[in-house]
């Protein structure tokens, strides 16, 4: 099951908010990958669906692991700067402190 990730509509984000999203997002946070498909950031979970799952529980368990990994990326501080500019992926994610 893929979910689309959006502006959120009752709040009013900056404009570039998905980009600055995009930027620190990598492509695997827990069991949710993540793929950036032009703007468009799309989750999915990546894990086999019980058979006796319905539709809406899965929809349900999803949508809560694509938040969760969206919200440890956000509550992470920002990346220092290395010098590189590639985004940070998996296998090296962003530092938890950055010392000047």
């Amino acid at each position: 099951m893929r979910f689309r990730v959006t502006r959120h509509t009752a709040v009013k984000p900056p404009d570039d908010v998905l980009d600055l999203l995009i930027g620190r997002l990598p492509t695997r946070q827990g069991e949710v990958i993540f793929e950036i498909i032009g703007s468009e950031i799309r989750g999915r979970l990546d894990r086999d669906e019980a058979v006796w799952e319905t539709q809406d529980e899965r929809l349900a368990i999803g949508r809560k692991a694509v938040l969760a990994a969206l919200g440890e990326v956000c509550d992470r501080p920002p990346a220092c700067s290395t010098g590189s500019p590639s985004a940070p992926t998996a296998d090296a994610p962003i530092p938890a402190r950055c010392t000047p």
